[in-house]
Order: structure tokens, then sequence, then C-alpha cells
């Protein structure tokens, strides 16, 4: 009964087929998130069935110390643990400063209805195709041109709005040379639901080819 559902987990949008660090943080968080919301569920449910099956083992159990452990102590622990998980896996998301000898690879994203532009250095300028290098990072600053957007690769990571007038910045990487799906996440207008770019991870020597390739074009 489940297969309809889980077909949804594949394919080149899949946030739960990870490739890259950055997605993999953000599935393992997902996971976290998901064993701890069935944690509580889990434990409100047996409180429940044991007040409708057995009212006089709870009444035994006493009405404050029900509300002091079901309602705070156990939900605190849970909720303290969440809270602890999304900030450490969180903070691996920022584009962190780094020296200019370990700088990563700066690729801009401009956004409008409907389209994604990506200006890479040395000049090159690709519309609603992004090539990007395998096995590197890559800091992706991010903006636009007119209404307010989102750019969002699920398998590599983000997403992270894209704000006219404001450069946002998300780091991500590809584990390896692939081809990847991205859409714009945020509702733009009558265009949205078309607002899709295609993402081509390459080697390093297949990068720089692509590159040249759209120059000459």
């Amino acid at each position: 009964m489940a297969a309809p559902f889980l077909t949804g987990c594949a394919g080149p949008l899949s946030a739960l087929a990870p490739e890259g660090p950055a997605a993999r943080g953000a599935v393992r968080l997902w996971w976290i998130m998901l064993a701890g919301g069935g944690a509580i569920f889990l434990v409100v449910s047996a409180v429940l069935m044991l007040a409708i099956l057995r009212p006089a083992a709870l009444r035994a159990f006493g009405p404050r110390r029900i509300i002091l452990w079901g309602g705070l102590v156990i939900p605190t622990i849970i909720l303290a643990a969440l809270v602890t998980a999304a900030l450490a896996l969180g903070e691996r998301l920022l584009a962190t400063p780094r020296p200019p000898e370990d700088a990563p690879l700066r690729i801009e994203a401009v956004a409008r209805q409907w389209v994604w532009e990506f200006r890479y250095p040395g000049g090159a300028v690709t519309f609603d195709r992004l090539h990007m290098p395998a096995g590197r990072d890559v800091d992706f600053t991010v903006t636009s041109a007119d209404v307010i957007h989102s750019f969002w690769i699920p398998r590599l990571g983000g997403k992270i709005d894209a704000i006219p007038g404001h450069e946002t910045v998300v780091r991500l990487r590809a584990d390896r040379p692939g081809v990847y799906g991205g859409v714009c996440a945020e509702f733009c207008g009558t265009g949205h639901a078309a607002m899709a770019f295609t993402v081509e991870a390459h080697e390093e020597v297949g990068f720089a080819a692509a590159l040249a390739g759209e120059v000459e074009e």
C-alpha cells in the first residue's frame, strides 16, 4: 500500500536521495525530526490508551506527576534533543568565510519571471541550465530581478530565497558528476510551476569545456 507514496521519494527532485553533504545533512535532520515526532506521538498515544483501558493505573500515578512528566519533562527532553540536532546540522549548511587560497568557486544565480540566469567567472552565462564542478564546494550568490523566488536543488541541498536588491549565499557540492533538477521553491506568479532548471555536475575538465562551449555560443 505504501508503494504509490514511496515513488515520490526518488527522481531528480527527490530530497531523500542526497548527492551532496548539504543535502545529506538536511535528510539526516529530517529523519531525526521524524523519529522525535514519532516518539512524542507514541508517548501521547500510550497515555491515552492507558486512560481508556486502565484508568485506575493512570489515576494511581497521580494527576500532578502525569502533567509534570507527560506534559513537561519528557517533551522537553525530546524537543531539546531535536533543537540541538537542528542547530548542529544547520550550522554546516552556512557558507562560512574561508581563506582566499581555499575559497569555493562562486556562481551567480539571478531569478526573474520565469527564468534562471547563471553567471560564471570568466563571463559565461547560461539560462535554465546550471553547470558546476563535481567534488568541489560552490558558493551560489542568489538574487532576483523582480519578485521573490527561491533557489533549490533538492538532491544537493539548499534552499535559499532570491530577493530583489539583496544577495543570499548557499554553499553546495555535488559528490559526483550527474544531472539533477532545480526549481523555484517560492510561488512567484502564474509561470511559477514551469520555473525549473537543469543542473549538470561535471568532472573538472568537463566543467571547463562546458563553460567554453557556452562562451562560444
